[in-house]
């Protein structure tokens, strides 16, 4: 029988969960017919002749996305009204039955096209609650329906990165609610896109539990295999749209998923990464009377170090408006939060480093300020680091916990000589796969 720790660090990452992780930063572009009926959830009885984008313009998209230093794009090519983003054979609910491009128009193959273009991985959410199909509630019949239009797009636009499904379960226009059968579809991306992660409602990577950007001190990639089933549960499901919802905060309980004590007595260990869910506005879809409520660049930053610098992967939405454009004030925020995040990787002032599996030391360049401290671990030898401290020219400056696949620890302008880094607590021998230190720009 293997000791406790053997068991934790036993678990390890997928190749495919491995490169998703190392994605870090990627879009979210929610843009369906609720952009124009200005709603965040359609209830499916909208008429297609709504969706009318004049200046539809998915490299702007890229061009705004790449220029925050994302690596991705995910689009909502079917939200919950049923409407689909590409002409899909098997509903007329669909971008072919609406003015743009008199019917001859397929946003997914823009998209994905304009994602090629600029360097940018491209994904699919797929919505498996449809409030528009008549068989949504009809068991096998609509997992036929949906199966059909998920393999419409993991074969008709190249490689896909990530299949996103949401965990909102409510009704159809039949007043009926479907049961899905989760591991038909997993089947179907496992044979069609065996590199793409299946996310939230999947097996590879887990939303963290709330939609306001909040973060945990202490993000742990291995858990109990249960976790994987939590959004699946159709009871606890979000059934309604809520503001609330989109703010609410993490409770003291859902702050330690991965903890020695929280893991001691499970049978069954998973690696299952965090992903931090966010938009830039208040809500997902585009709505006018948010353009001045664009969340600062400053505020994103602030997310973006908690969740790439905080072993979590970030996720973040831009809603194009009725035009088929990105507002200019989420452009120009975008453009900013680009250039701090470049700011943090722009001089490395290490000059030396010395790696032992409890002590890191690195000389740095002391006529510069430090600004940040990234720590990586070697996660393909499993998530070993448990607490962790860091000393500049012998005092401490920082305490902090877990490093997995990414940490950053801000450094606050300080100068020094010698930066130190002790590692206070792990499971096994630590395996530290990076320890630089940039300038503060």
């Amino acid at each position: 029988m293997f000791d406790l720790d053997e068991r934790l660090i036993s678990v390890v990452p997928s190749e495919r969960q491995l490169k998703f992780q190392e994605t870090e930063f990627y879009a979210f572009v929610h843009f369906t017919v609720n952009t124009f009926t200005d709603r965040e959830w359609g209830d499916g009885s909208e008429s297609p002749e709504v969706f009318a984008p004049s200046r539809l313009d998915p490299e702007q998209w890229c061009e705004a996305i790449a220029s925050a230093g994302m690596k991705g794009l995910i689009l909502t090519c079917k939200h919950h009204d049923g409407f689909c983003l590409w002409p899909s054979k098997y509903t007329s609910h669909s971008v072919a039955a609406s003015p743009y491009k008199s019917g001859k128009g397929d946003v997914v193959r823009e998209v994905s096209d304009a994602c090629r273009k600029y360097g940018l991985k491209f994904g699919v959410y797929l919505s498996p609650w449809d409030r528009h199909e008549p068989t949504y509630g009809a068991g096998r019949e609509y997992d036929d329906y949906f199966v059909s239009q998920l393999t419409e797009l993991l074969t008709g636009y190249g490689d896909i990165f990530c299949v996103w499904f949401d965990g909102a379960c409510g009704e159809g226009a039949n007043g009926k609610k479907q049961y899905y059968d989760w591991e038909r579809y997993y089947s179907v991306i496992r044979e069609l896109q065996p590199g793409a992660c299946i996310n939230v409602c999947g097996p590879d990577i887990r939303w963290c539990g709330n939609e306001a950007g909040q973060t945990r001190p202490s993000e742990w990639s291995v858990l109990p295999k249960a976790m994987r089933d939590t959004e699946k549960v159709a009871s606890k499901s979000q059934q309604s749209d809520s503001g609330e919802f989109r703010q609410r905060k993490l409770s003291a309980q859902e702050l330690d998923l991965g903890s020695r004590e929280k893991l001691k007595d499970e049978r069954e260990l998973i690696w299952y990464p965090a992903e931090v869910n966010t938009s830039i506005r208040p809500g997902w879809f585009y709505h006018e009377s948010e353009d001045g409520r664009v969340r600062p660049a400053l505020e994103l930053f602030d997310i973006y170090l908690k969740s790439v610098g905080g072993n979590a992967t970030f996720l973040l939405n831009i809603p194009p408006n009725r035009e088929g454009l990105f507002h200019q004030n989420d452009v120009a925020v975008l453009r900013d939060l680009g250039e701090l995040i470049r700011g943090v990787y722009t001089r490395s002032i290490t000059r030396e480093a010395t790696i032992t599996p409890e002590r890191l030391e690195i000389t740095v360049d002391s006529s510069f300020p430090c600004g940040y401290l990234v720590l990586q671990e070697d996660i393909t030898k499993g998530q070993r680091v448990e607490s962790f401290k860091v000393l500049a020219d012998g005092e401490q400056i920082y305490e902090g916990t877990v490093i997995g696949y990414k940490r950053i620890v801000k450094l606050n302008g300080i100068k020094a000589k010698h930066i130190s880094i002790i590692i206070t607590a792990a499971r096994g021998e630590p395996v530290i796969k990076t320890a630089e230190v940039y300038a503060l720009q």
